[in-house]
This record gives structure tokens, sequence and C-alpha cells, in this order.
């Protein structure tokens, strides 16, 4: 009874419009009413403390630091670099993207942030260049999906918040998955465009590329300071995200002069806004959560996946199926917040690696955001390249369906997240 007061409050809300963080408050007080403990005051608190949480200070600054890069230079600089590297190849634009997708996300660390970059600087020369609309925006949105799973990740903050796990230790075993999916991307690209008779730029002397490489020189110095400071513990995760921003900040405006200090103000207002609604929905979320381990929620679920708990490889199976059906209808903040208090006991009584999962479960919901039809980097995409969605969906397909393909490999083959995790974190 208690799982079905939890889904039907929660999917009711949501099915009559309204927003989700007050769907998963709605949610919060079914749940009270249900357990017969409705005090005000106690969802309030639940409220404020939900937010007041350390770790999460990351998030702002790393919202912050992605504005500051699209804003400052930085990121136009990084796809320059991979211009030059690999623009002159047969369908070069793209491994350009993905090249690009994969430098951005260690520095943001923010699907959408990479995508809107990345579309606005990229789609228009594929398209001059002759490559199809809607193939183009699918594989900026699918590459974008990098964004969460290569640290650092907004994702495997929230993530490790809610499930009381090490961030450090899921930045780092992020790493190489995150090339992974970037591989399954590069093999499709090259699939879908191996005959087409589009003439490549020639290539660039190595002038040119000394140039590009001192020009981002002061951009890719950022992911390697963070990554090592973090495997050498220097900083942890939350002070990670302000090394990001104010060396961003500093670059942006006295290296890089791009950034105007008129320009700051609403740089950091926008970041604000950004931050306010992603907080909110951490905060409602974890009200939510605490009923859930009030009402025992988990330990029903650990009953009814019993069946499969034996097995772990097929319970992950399971597991990930649950999260894709769910991130056709749901933005990856909530996914992660509502489903990891309940999927947590499940998964250690299982006897499953928590960082393991926890790098499955970001790139199941990271793929989620290319997800018709819900798929919020689809909507960036399509709004900042103006392309219809319909032709991004069409466009994205074959490129999210590698990414899945290569998430079940993983499933499969658990030593390829879980090797170089503890190759890298110890």
């Amino acid at each position: 009874m208690t799982i079905a007061v939890f889904l039907l409050s929660l999917l009711g809300a949501m099915a009559i419009g309204i927003p989700i963080a007050f769907s998963l408050l709605l949610c919060g007080v079914a749940l009270m009413w249900h357990l017969d403990m409705f005090d005000a005051q106690i969802l309030a608190q639940n409220l404020i403390n939900g937010a007041d949480s350390f770790p999460l200070l990351a998030v702002p600054f790393f919202m912050l630091a992605g504005e500051i890069m699209n804003t400052g230079g930085l990121s136009r600089r990084i796809v320059d670099l991979a211009l030059t590297l690999v623009g002159h190849v047969r369908g070069g634009l793209g491994y350009v993207a993905i090249v690009a997708a994969c430098v951005l996300s260690a520095l943001s660390g923010s699907a959408v942030a990479d995508a809107a970059a990345l579309s606005a600087l990229l789609i228009p020369m594929m398209v001059a260049a002759g490559h199809d609309k809607a193939r183009s925006g699918g594989l900026i949105a699918a590459a974008g999906v990098i964004g969460p799973i290569i640290p650092p990740s907004i994702g495997f903050v929230i993530f490790g918040v809610a499930a009381n796990l090490s961030i450090s230790k899921l930045f780092l075993a992020g790493i190489f998955p995150g090339i992974l999916i970037a591989g399954a991307l590069w093999a499709t690209w090259w699939w879908l465009v191996r005959k087409e008779q589009i003439v490549p730029p020639p290539r660039r002397s190595r002038g040119e590329v000394w140039t590009a490489l001192r020009k981002a020189g002061w951009a890719l110095m950022l992911p390697l300071i963070i990554l090592v400071g973090l495997r050498f513990g220097v900083f942890t995760p939350t002070e990670a995200a302000v090394v990001a921003a104010v060396y961003s900040l500093f670059v942006a405006v006295v290296i890089y002069r791009e950034l105007k200090p008129s320009q700051i103000y609403g740089v950091f207002v926008t970041a604000a806004r950004t931050t306010g609604v992603v907080m909110f929905l951490v905060a409602a979320a974890l009200v939510s959560a605490w009923l859930i381990t009030v009402a025992d929620l988990p330990g029903k679920v650990v009953t009814l996946l019993e069946p499969f708990i034996g097995s772990p490889m097929l319970l992950m199976v399971m597991i990930m199926l649950l999260v894709i059906v769910v991130g056709t209808a749901m933005d990856m903040t909530p996914t992660i917040l509502i489903l990891t208090p309940v999927l947590m006991p499940v998964v250690k009584a299982a006897g499953i690696d928590p960082i393991y999962f926890g790098v499955l479960f970001i790139i199941n919901n990271s793929i989620g955001l290319v997800t018709p039809p819900v798929g919020t980097v689809l909507n960036v995409v399509a709004g900042v390249a103006r392309i219809r969605m319909d032709d991004v969906i069409r466009g994205v397909w074959p490129f999210m369906l590698a990414e899945f393909a290569m998430m079940f490999l993983m499933v499969a083959f658990p030593a390829l997240v879980i090797w170089p995790a503890r190759l890298l974190y110890g």
C-alpha cells in the first residue's frame, strides 16, 4: 500500500502538470498522511535540511564555471583545437564534436551547457560542410550526454549526496566509461558518414596546430588541475568546484579578456537562476527520501526484487531497464533523487559495488537526457540550432542506441568500470 501511495501521488501530481519539485513535496505530504504523522513543521525542517549540505555547494560553482566557460571563450578555444586536430578527416566535424564534448565534460560537468555550446559553434559549420542537419543535431545531443559522466559531474555530486558515497571515487570511476561512450559515438558516426561525398578541409599545418594548442592551453589546464587535485587529496569535490569557477573566471577576464567586467553580473545571475531550480528540486526530493526511509519503502522494494538478488547481473539489467523507462518521462536530477534511496539497499543486498552501480546509474540517467519525448538536451539542441524537435529525435536515434549498447556492455562486463576505477583511486 505504501508503494502505491508513493507512486500514485507522485505520478498523479506530475500528470496534471504540477512541477516536479512541488510534485515531490505533495508526494511527501501524501506519505505523511498515510503514515499518520503529518506535521508541517517536520516537512519544512526536512525541506531546509535537504539543501543544507556542504557537498551540494559544488553544484552552484560548477554551474557558474560552465556559464563562464561558454561566455568567456574557453569552450570556443577547445572546439578550435579539436578542429585543427581531426577536422581534416572524412566526417571530421563529427569527430570534432565528440573530442570537444569530452574535453568540455572535464570543464563544466553539465550536459545542457556542453550541448548548448557545441550546438552554437558546430552545427552551422556541419550544415555548411554538407552534413545532414538532423544527424548533426543528433550527434551533438548524444555527445552532450558525456558531460555528466566524465568528471567533474553535477550528476555524480547529487548521487553521492543521496547515496552517501565518496564523490571523489565516483568522479574518478567515471573517466574510462565516459571515454567508452565517446568511442561508441565515434564508431557510429564513422559508420553513418563512410559513404558521404563531402570533401573535408585540408589538414592544418603543425604551426596552426601549435597555435590552437597554445590558445587552448589555459582551458586545458583546468581538468588536469581538478583530476590531479582529487586523486592526491589536495581538495574535495566541493573545493574543486570553487577552483573551477575561480580559475575559469581568471582565464576569461585576465588571460583571454573575452568576458568583460560588465558581463560578469549577468553570468552570475544566469548561474544563480539555474542553481535555484536544481537546489529546490534537491531539497524537495530529500523530503520524499526521508519519508521513503521512514516508511521502509526500500525494504518493500528489496522484497519485490528478491528473486533477482541472487543474480547481480540480472538485477542490474532489470534496474537499467527501469531507469530507461523512467528517463523517457523524467529529467536526470529528480530521477537520481527519487530512485537512489529506493535502489541502493537493493544493490547492497545483492553485493553489487556501489561505485560501479553509481557510474552505470548516472550513465543511464545521462542518456535519458536525449530520450524522447522529454529529453532536456534534445530541447536545448533544437532551440539553439533552430531545428525541429522531430528532426533532432530522428537524428539522435542511432547514437542513443550505441550509447545504450555500450552501457549494457558494461553491465555484462563490470570489469570495464571497476578495474580502471580502482586503478585510479586505489
